[in-house]
C-alpha cells in the first residue's frame, strides 16, 4: 500500500516508524516502555506496520501486526502521541492494518488484539469482540534462576 493522506495534513506511511520514534510513541502514549534492544527487532519484524506523520514529518501515531501470514494475526503497538490524540489517527492506523490483512492474507484470517481501556471503544466500533470465556494472559520473562 502507498502513502495515504489523512485528515488535517497528516500522512500515513506503510512502514514502522524509526526506532527512536517507536520508543517515544510507546512511552508517551502510555504503553509499556521498551528498551532499544527490545524495540529494534520490533520495528523490522512485523508482518505489517504503519505510522502517521504530521506536516513536519514527525511520527505521531503507529501500529503493527504480528502474524504467520495464513491464519493468525495480532494487532500491537497502536499508539498516538498525546498532543495528536482525539483526531481519529488511531482509527486510521487500525483501519489501515485491517485492510492490509484483508488484502494480503487468505480469506478467514483471525485478527486479535489486547485492548487496553483507552482503546476498547475504538476496537469494538471496528468489529472486535470480547473473547470471553477466554482471557488474555501475559508474562514478562526475567533472567533464569
Amino acid at each position: 500500500m502507498d502513502d495515504t493522506e489523512t485528515n488535517d495534513g497528516y500522512t500515513l506511511l506503510p512502514t514502522a516508524p524509526p526506532l527512536d520514534d517507536y520508543l517515544r510513541l510507546r512511552r508517551d502514549s502510555g504503553l509499556t516502555p521498551v528498551t532499544a534492544e527490545q524495540g529494534a527487532p520490533a520495528v523490522v519484524g512485523a508482518w505489517s506496520a504503519c505510522h502517521v506523520v504530521d506536516g513536519t514529518g514527525t511520527p505521531v501515531a503507529m501500529g503493527r501486526v504480528l502474524g504467520d501470514g495464513g491464519w493468525y494475526f495480532h494487532v500491537v503497538d497502536v499508539a498516538t502521541d498525546p498532543a495528536h490524540q482525539r483526531r481519529g489517527l488511531g482509527r486510521v492506523v487500525v483501519e489501515w492494518l485491517l485492510a492490509d490483512v484483508r488484502d494480503r492474507a487468505p480469506e478467514g484470517a483471525y485478527v486479535s488484539l489486547i485492548g487496553d481501556p483507552p482503546g476498547q471503544r475504538l476496537y469494538r466500533s471496528l468489529g472486535f469482540e470480547d473473547v470471553t470465556p477466554s482471557v488474555g494472559m501475559g508474562m514478562v520473562l526475567g533472567p533464569q534462576d
